[in-house]
């Protein structure tokens, strides 16, 4: 990312990255083979990094936030992949939810639920699937009815991240339910209203301290005023207009886990002997490591770019769907052939390429599934783009 900063700004993302790597090294390395037991990072992380300036990094001062914009959060996206651990959803928390309380948030919204995210008080989570709508999310049932001053949720929401330690939640939901998408808002509801209940930590191949949750809705009454921007069915479109920057966080750290899985290979191939010399002086290694590396390196080119146009207003839908679905899909590519370099060590989950390896395989799926994002680059080609 580098090589897009001016240099007038370069210096100061310098530091800050600087202040990233620091508090991983002191505050998260050390934790995280107790986290990945534990099935979460512990809600101390979260308030160390909150004082430490990591949260929120691109909401504005007077919210609290680090009055920064998207490239502050690419750098706390790649720092954590640096070390091999999104588990830690501060990319979530920040540069997901945060925005659509800033840019849809009510002037008492923002002030209740930013600053308190800023500091790690509060930790978010948006809700968005359903046991029976993924991708596709005009067929979520969740309901949201108009009861006097009160919304009443009633539903079931599941692979939600952050969901065993959030303390608010947006929710995804009907409340008009003839309507599809049209029908649909955002709530904020927090985790201490009555009716709410967590399910269980769910147990996956990858991210083990990442908490992943299913959650419930049993009649949750909730204030009309925590509709998100005070205005009904406004959901879908504020959910369209804030996927490409989430699409492109999944992009940046898929060229960041690639970047650092082929460091730690060539590292290893150069230290590892097989047959009288090193792994790195045998032809096939270094040609798979060739190719690894141009992959990476193209996609960083693409990924910058794409940054540069999400800071001037300028991603479109298509590119942003281009950068999640092609980055997370040469990510598996390259993680596998990395490490198959690793020998049987590759499969030891006491190696970082291990956790790279089960890690990468949710970024084909989350932030929609790729086959949607080829869908969504289809319909800008074209004969059905002129329609």
């Amino acid at each position: 990312m580098d090589a897009i900063v001016p240099k007038a700004e370069a210096a100061e993302l310098a530091l800050f990255r600087d202040t990233v790597r620091r508090f991983l090294g002191d505050h998260v390395v050390p934790h995280i083979a107790t986290w990945r037991q534990a099935g979460m990072v512990s809600r101390a992380a979260w308030r160390e990094a909150g004082r430490a300036g990591l949260l929120c990094a691109s909401v504005p001062a007077e919210y609290g936030g680090g009055g920064g914009d998207f490239r502050h959060e690419a750098v706390i996206i790649e720092e954590l992949a640096r070390i091999g651990f999104g588990d830690f959803a501060i990319p979530l928390h920040n540069a997901i939810i945060a925005p659509y309380i800033l840019h849809y948030g009510t002037a008492a919204q923002k002030r209740r639920y930013l600053p308190a995210m800023a500091s790690g008080e509060m930790i978010a989570a948006i809700a968005m699937t359903e046991p029976d709508a993924g991708s596709d999310l005009q067929a979520m049932r969740t309901r949201a009815v108009r009861e006097g001053d009160h919304f009443v949720i009633h539903g079931q929401k599941t692979f939600i991240s952050n969901g065993q330690l959030a303390d608010l939640v947006i929710v995804a939901a009907k409340t008009r339910a003839d309507a599809g998408g049209k029908g649909i808002s955002l709530i904020a509801v927090e985790t201490t209203a009555p009716g709410f209940r967590r399910g269980r930590n769910l147990e996956k191949i990858g991210k083990h301290a990442q908490d992943t949750s299913e959650l419930f809705f049993d009649d949750v009454r909730v204030p009309a005023e925590n509709l998100l921007g005070g205005v009904p069915d406004q959901g879908f479109v504020q959910l369209m207009q804030q996927l490409p920057q989430e699409r492109l966080v999944i992009a940046v750290g898929a060229v960041a886990a690639m970047e650092a899985a082929v460091a730690e290979t060539i590292a290893y191939t150069e230290s590892r002997r097989a047959f009288g010399k090193a792994l790195f002086e045998f032809q096939n290694t270094r040609f798979v490591l060739a190719e690894a590396a141009t992959v990476a390196r193209v996609a960083r080119v693409f990924v910058d770019d794409c940054i540069r146009k999400l800071c001037a207003g300028t991603l479109d839908v298509a590119t942003a769907a281009m950068a999640k679905y092609w980055t997370s899909d040469v990510q598996g590519k390259v993680i596998d052939a990395c490490q198959q370099l690793f020998g049987g060590y590759g499969y030891m989950a006491e190696y970082p390429i291990a956790h790279r390896y089960t890690d990468a395989r949710v970024q084909r799926i989350y932030g929609g599934a790729n086959e949607i994002m080829k869908e969504l680059i289809a319909r800008s080609l074209g004969g059905e783009k002129k329609r």
